[in-house]
């Protein structure tokens, strides 16, 4: 699927590529997905696609986000949009296809292969374009959960599907032990 010699990029599409390992019940390593893609070839770039709440001063992803933007990944965010439903639910919304898609376009002349982590349909004619411009393209995501994470036309356009569950031993955190309750530290300390 990979040939050592050749230039990969990564695109991530950060809610997807998380909805899905969610599915899957692990948590990413991004060090471990990025020591491994640079394992497979000259990896030039690793994009992280994601939007965040600017109205909060703290986001449940910023320790993440700033992370990635540390380690090697190009970070590439903008702020989600908060609205009420016709329900009355208050909703996010962050779409970055358009984002990740143009980027994707302008590296196609300097890469041979591009690894998106996304089931999203929407981009089967990103898909489409990239490999009539001579770029392979594998997809990352899983049929292993209820419903599967990917669109069947993303999966059938792709050069190459990888399955998230069978990266789960390569680029998997291991589980966090649960923490008790302070309470139970507290006895068992005083029981010792």
């Amino acid at each position: 699927m990979f040939y050592r010699d050749e230039r990969l990029a990564l695109f991530i599409d950060g809610s997807n590529l998380y909805a899905a390992a969610k599915a899957l019940e692990f948590d990413i390593d991004y060090k471990l997905l990025r020591q491994e893609f640079m394992r497979r070839g000259k990896l030039l770039r690793a994009f992280y696609y994601t939007a965040l709440l600017d109205n909060d001063d703290y986001s449940p992803i910023r320790p993440l986000v700033d992370w990635l933007n540390y380690n090697g990944f190009t970070m590439v965010t903008k702020p989600a949009k908060e609205y009420t439903d016709s329900q009355g639910r208050r909703k996010v919304k962050g779409n970055m296809d358009i984002e990740l898609t143009v980027d994707a376009m302008e590296l196609a002349p300097r890469v041979d292969h591009i690894v998106l982590f996304s089931g999203d349909g929407d981009f089967k004619p990103l898909v489409e374009s990239l490999q009539r411009q001579g770029v392979r393209v594998s997809v990352v995501s899983t049929i292993r959960s209820s419903p599967p994470m990917i669109a069947d036309e993303l999966r059938r356009q792709a050069d190459n599907f990888i399955e998230l569950d069978e990266l789960k031993e390569v680029i998997g955190r291991p589980p966090r032990e649960p923490r008790e309750p302070r309470e139970n530290r507290a006895e068992a300390q005083q029981d010792g």
